[in-house]
């Protein structure tokens, strides 16, 4: 209950912030995949959601690592929490300029709140998934949605975090098809 709390709060945090409640194109679709279109970030898949999936993993894995003494429900309290913040301050118009500044997504202009509750919930499903599969088989998972996000949008966790705390052009360059 606490869990779906914060996800309601991140909500109407965001609603507050301006962002729009779903696609401004007045759609709701399952998936879209292109990255360089207004779509993009505004419905509840897209090519950032195994990013998503990925932070569930990550979440779960510094949970084990650091709290495994609590309850489980107490660690994935947690993980919504981090996640609920993480797309409150992606939001923010500093990230939302430095996304534009830093990497290729140039015409960038943040989530809808659909995408980022949608968003929260992909971090859920990594976080079970983490808590289910087998160590040996979720690092797998998360290294070939890297490089499935890197060969179809050349893009991924890893750049994007990458390129958010140092900027690198050459890789924005290749980014941008260059």
């Amino acid at each position: 209950m606490l869990a779906l709390a914060l996800v309601a709060l991140a909500a109407i945090i965001l609603l507050a912030m301006g962002r729009p409640p779903i696609c401004t194109c007045g759609e709701i679709k399952l998936w879209t995949g292109a990255v360089q279109s207004s779509d993009n970030s505004q419905h509840l898949a897209d090519w950032y959601t195994p990013s998503h999936i990925i932070h569930g993993y990550l979440f779960y894995g510094l949970g084990w690592w650091l709290f495994r003494s609590r309850p489980l429900g107490e660690r994935y309290v947690m993980a919504v929490l981090i996640e609920a913040g993480w797309e409150l301050l992606e939001n923010s118009p500093m990230i939302i300029d430095l996304y534009r500044a830093a990497t290729f997504a140039f015409g960038y202009n943040g989530d809808s709140v659909i995408n980022s509750i949608a968003d929260i919930g992909w971090m859920s499903l990594g976080f079970i998934a983490a808590h289910s599969l087998p160590v040996w088989l979720t690092v797998p998972i998360a290294i070939a949605f890297e490089l499935l996000a890197l060969a179809v949008i050349r893009d991924n966790l890893t750049l994007n975090v990458l390129m958010l705390i140092s900027p690198i052009d050459a890789i924005k360059t290749w980014q941008g098809g260059g």
